[in-house]
């Protein structure tokens, strides 16, 4: 199961509208073709994203580690910073 955290989502929609990415307008209806499992912000992940050492300073990475620590799951990134949390990483 793979899945996609609502912090991505909120992330890609602002680079988005800042026109620094672009994304099919159908990302919803791609992300559900491909089978990709929505991941929710809980209180939990909030409380623990708050909680991280600051190593990182872009608060929708530290919310995807966090949701990783708090689900057991891993985070496939190329972003050397978040290698530095205890967190299982698959380096894209």
């Amino acid at each position: 199961m793979v899945f996609v955290s609502s912090a991505s989502i909120w992330e890609i929609g602002i680079k988005m509208k800042l026109g620094k990415l672009d994304v099919p307008d159908n990302l919803q209806q791609e992300l559900r073709l491909h089978r990709f499992t929505p991941l929710s912000i809980t209180h939990d992940h909030a409380e623990l994203a708050a909680q991280l050492p600051a190593i990182h300073k872009d608060p929708f990475d530290r919310m995807l580690v966090a949701q990783a620590i708090s689900e057991k799951l891993t985070l496939v990134t190329r972003d050397d910073q978040i290698c530095q949390y205890c967190v299982d990483v698959l380096r894209a």
